[in-house]
């Protein structure tokens, strides 16, 4: 990447929107310049419902960050997730056909493209086409074959796909306030970026991220992505247990899961006894709030398990879980990870910025941070999984839809 050049991300959330632009200066460093962060309205599960109310917390989240830097942004990278959100892996093989026999980047295009003609319905469209690995002339677990010999070249990759009316509502979304769409980016892929050590994902691990309206899930292993699968449960559900068990405003549940919610809380005899005096007159028993959160998340623990393939969890993922998103600032989250799944659980926290970041070292801000180490990583090289984006074919549909909107 150039030196000192501006970026931006924007993080549309079921519960906020988060715009930041950064300086990537030399050597890759993220200087972070403005933060907008607004309540998210006209999103359900991940998912515009209504255009005007989300295009409204955009705009001001954006105005925000451009007040903050002083800058305008004029284009930004943004996280797409939600249930309409589907993968599937699939093989490519090309022969080499030069009389040198050396792989050229040209031969990793030609390898990748092989891989991606799937049969995808027409209201599907591709989103990343990432590498898992490759094999040259049987040769497994080659990282890069550039510059290599051989014959035959195999890709294993993973495909992800999203619906084109889901995506054509969230890029209307952002249009509609002025702010061109350098990429479309899967959450889960991004918040890794921010979260994750290289040694986790070499080893194996699964990442969480508990947000508001989903549970991103992504699988990580020998460096690679493997698996990935959105989970429509997640923090609003949450709070909504809170509201119906107790009788109380979604408002007020939701403040009072931030404020006094445990997984692991302590009673004594006074604790038990004692009750939660909130805004309105309402007061709650501290026990009978703990107790539905953690039977909500005990849920969500387990589901993402299931995400895991094979028998034995920890063979497959040996460094464990790793939560993050806003929803695993739950007191004792990672304590309840590890006791329900017996396998190392840890909470992430993004990290990799500095400037004006006060408010980003908080796992709810990793799909925003993670934007922008996505952003620098894929220009790191034209092979790498990290800058595999949107692909042409879709590059192609957001020009068209670019258009669309500016008629």
């Amino acid at each position: 990447m150039a030196k000192d050049q501006i970026i931006s991300a924007i993080d549309v959330g079921t519960t906020k929107v988060c715009t930041i632009t950064a300086n990537v200066g030399y050597g890759g460093g993220l200087q972070v310049l403005g933060v907008g962060v607004t309540p998210s309205r006209g999103l359900h599960k991940g998912l515009v419902v209504n255009i005007p109310e989300a295009k409204q917390c955009i705009r001001e989240s954006v105005r925000k960050a451009e007040q903050a830097s002083g800058l305008k942004i004029d284009s930004a990278y943004v996280g797409v997730t939600g249930r309409h959100i589907s993968s599937l892996n699939n093989r490519g093989v090309v022969a080499i056909p030069r009389g040198d026999r050396l792989v050229r980047p040209d031969d990793l295009r030609r390898v990748l493209h092989t891989a991606r003609t799937v049969a995808i319905p027409n209201d599907r469209k591709l989103l990343h086409v990432i590498p898992r690995g490759y094999t040259l002339d049987g040769q497994v677990g080659v990282k890069n074959p550039v510059g290599m010999h051989g014959f035959r070249l195999d890709v294993e990759t993973h495909i992800v796909t999203a619906a084109v009316a889901s995506v054509q509502n969230l890029v209307k979304c952002i249009r509609g306030v002025g702010v061109d769409i350098e990429d479309l980016i899967l959450e889960p892929l991004a918040s890794g970026e921010a979260v994750l050590r290289p040694d986790e994902r070499e080893t194996g691990v699964v990442l969480a991220d508990i947000g508001g309206g989903t549970t991103d899930v992504a699988l990580f292993r020998d460096g690679n992505i493997w698996h990935t699968s959105i989970l429509p449960v997640a923090g609003y559900q949450i709070t909504r247990d809170i509201a119906i068990g107790l009788g109380l405003p979604f408002e007020v549940a939701e403040e009072l899961k931030k404020r006094h919610g445990s997984m692991m809380p302590i009673y004594d005899a006074k604790e038990d006894a004692s009750t939660i005096k909130v805004e309105d007159g309402y007061s709650v028993s501290y026990r009978d709030l703990c107790d539905i959160i953690r039977a909500r998340v005990d849920e969500i623990l387990r589901l993402i398990a299931l995400e895991i393939p094979g028998d034995d969890p920890l063979r497959e993922v040996p460094s464990g879980l790793v939560l993050t998103g806003g929803s695993s600032n739950l007191t004792g989250i990672a304590t309840l990870g590890q006791e329900v799944l017996s396998m190392p659980v840890r909470v992430g926290v993004p990290t990799g910025v500095y400037g004006i970041a006060d408010v980003l070292p908080d796992p709810a801000y990793a799909t925003s941070v993670g934007l922008l180490l996505w952003a620098t990583s894929r220009q790191e090289g034209e092979q790498g999984w990290r800058s595999r984006g949107l692909g042409e074919a879709f590059r192609r549909f957001v020009f068209r839809m670019r258009k669309a909107v500016a008629r």
